[in-house]
């Protein structure tokens, strides 16, 4: 069988007359399903049907035409007909497929359209080419965990707000869709522990230094030294997928960038890591702890691998994209001119065929149910939310074995008002210099509080002023009650909220979940049980695309290699 390039196409050579063990599969499958043979010259149950010259779906396809009713057939046996007549042409135009060389698959699914769902349909379509055609179902909005809530006729964000500069492939894509960066409005942070200000920051990055240095000695640099040893062997997926190599699973992904130490941070906690280094518990508790809630609503005592990468976010150059973030994946699913189903996945069955599977899946929305046939399926969207699917396996042997485990709820409300700056111990609201407040343990019932600036920043554009009513972003764990409401602001004129399962609740996990369910059954989102963010989800659409491809064309040397540093070093 040839192998294509990844972007390009393969010599159309002419068709040739299915083998006779083919011929003799097909003819059977006619007289048993009592449905459209696909082979020139059958005629059973008053089907006529022309010799296939293409691929499944296109226009050299089968169709069927009926002259008039067969004595035999009643009517209420049509839809099963149909969709047995679905089904054969789809394995004859395979068969027929792979008789000329020409063996792309014809139809690949992806479940969900948030950037997990919309960055590995641009990379599946990059690796396949654009002849293949590629449905994404999406229940919700597109766009996912990437959203925007209007508030007084703008917009802001409510999901992911920002991206660190070291995002290769979100600066891809955002450089590939003609986006923009965002203008920055600056802003001081501080970290409030339920009484005081443990930590503020100033305009002045050397007194900055200085106290940090002053209150926690040199944790902040064992700390940085630490995320920035773990970040620089993370940068290497992006080399091994430049070169074509994916991982079929987590715990062999992580092996390729860290060995075991990076496996084994995923069973050990950030603290333990840090105090390992040298890091004080105090600057744990006090600053450590204050990102890690603001990132992910969790403590230190999750695992280390997943705290890594949300302290890297927290360090270096933040960006967002012009309009809104959520631009990334609608732009993306237009680029690749994919068909958006909004409908809700309820089933993926395994067709028992020769050679390749084929996987039918089944969809619900407000029109009724629908289905169809897939050579490759991708679900990007969580498996297990709080133990129950939202989709379910069948035909498979043995079962699919996904991950079990819980999210973490997680609450943006956007309160257009008065900030309390006494709660925080500035009676005078004019003198609060603080746009962003990250919490310690204390208070429990918010992680989080930013003034926001719109998604779209004009040159005029200045933040409000502590005494001005201003859009103010809250994350929280539970919806924020009306009293908790009056302790953070003095009076507010709007609140509107999002609540959605944003992160898996990190926790060990032995063994680490994998990518493949199936022959081409792939779980985009097992990645997120080791880390969790927007830039970690799009290196696991490039690994699933690059997976699908692989095995796809049985190129099993560039599938789970070891020592994959030393191979990348030779190719170069």
């Amino acid at each position: 069988m040839r192998k294509p390039h990844p972007g390009g196409g393969t010599e159309k050579l002419p068709m040739t007359e299915p083998a006779p063990r083919e011929m003799r599969l097909m003819r059977a499958s006619c007289r048993r399903g009592k449905a459209a043979c696909p082979m020139r010259g059958c005629d059973q149950r008053g089907w006529k049907t022309e010799q296939p010259v293409g691929r499944r779906g296109g226009a050299g396809s089968p169709a069927p035409t009926r002259d008039c009713p067969s004595p035999g057939v009643l009517p209420q046996s049509l839809p099963a007909m149909a969709r047995a007549a679905r089904l054969f042409a789809a394995l004859a135009a395979l068969l027929a497929a792979a008789a000329t060389g020409d063996a792309r698959p014809s139809k690949i699914a992806v479940v969900g359209a948030g950037i997990g769902g919309s960055a590995v349909a641009h990379f599946l379509q990059q690796h396949f080419g654009p002849r293949v055609q590629i449905d994404v179902f999406e229940k919700g909005t597109v766009g996912g965990r990437l959203a925007t809530i209007s508030v007084n006729k703008q917009h802001y964000e409510s999901g992911a707000a920002s991206f660190h500069s070291l995002s290769l492939h979100m600066q891809g894509f955002v450089k590939q869709l003609g986006l923009r960066h965002r203008r920055e409005v600056g802003g001081r942070s501080a970290i409030f522990n339920g009484e005081d200000f443990v930590l503020e920051e100033t305009d002045w990055y050397l007194l900055n230094l200085f106290r940090l240095w002053w209150h926690y000695g040199i944790s902040f640099l064992r700390l940085q030294m630490w995320v920035e040893e773990v970040m620089e062997k993370f940068m290497r997926i992006y080399k091994y997928q430049a070169h074509g190599y994916a991982f079929s699973g987590v715990e062999e992904l992580l092996y390729s960038l860290g060995e075991s130490a990076f496996v084994n941070m995923t069973q050990r906690s950030v603290a333990e890591s840090l105090l390992q280094v040298g890091v004080t518990q105090r600057f744990i508790d006090d600053v450590v702890s204050a990102v890690l809630r603001a990132s992910y609503g969790q403590s230190a005592a999750m695992p280390a691998f997943a705290g890594a990468m949300s302290l890297a976010g927290a360090q270096g150059s933040l960006w967002s994209v012009e309009g809104g973030n959520k631009l990334v994946c609608s732009g993306l699913l237009k680029l690749t001119k994919a068909n958006v189903i909004h409908a809700t996945v309820t089933t993926v069955t395994l067709q028992q065929t020769e050679g390749k599977p084929l996987y039918h899946v089944k969809y619900e929305n407000e029109v009724g149910t629908g289905s169809d046939y897939y050579d490759i399926v991708v679900i990007a969207t969580p498996l297990h939310l709080d133990n129950s699917s939202t989709i379910t396996f069948e035909g498979f042997d043995p079962p699919i074995d996904v991950v079990q485990g819980s999210f973490q709820p997680t609450v943006v409300s956007l309160v257009h008002g008065y900030l309390n700056s006494s709660y925080f111990g500035f009676p005078d609201p004019k003198l609060f210099p603080f746009a962003s407040i990250l919490t310690t343990d204390f208070p429990s019932f918010f992680c989080a509080l930013d003034n926001m600036c719109p998604v779209n920043v004009s040159a005029s554009f200045r933040r409000k002023q502590p005494q001005e009513a201003a859009v103010w972003r809250v994350q929280s764990p539970q919806p924020l009650l009306r009293s908790q409401l009056k302790t953070l602001f003095r009076s507010y004129y709007s609140v509107q909220t999002a609540e959605w399962q944003a992160h898996p609740v990190h926790g060990p996990h032995s063994p680490l979940p994998r990518f493949v369910l199936h022959d081409q059954l792939f779980h985009l989102n097992a990645l997120e049980w080791a880390a969790s963010s927007v830039e970690v989800t799009a290196v696991a659409a490039k690994n699933v695309a690059l997976l699908a491809f692989n095995r796809w064309y049985q190129d099993l040397d560039k599938i789970d290699q070891k020592d994959l540093m030393h191979k990348v070093k030779t190719e170069l």
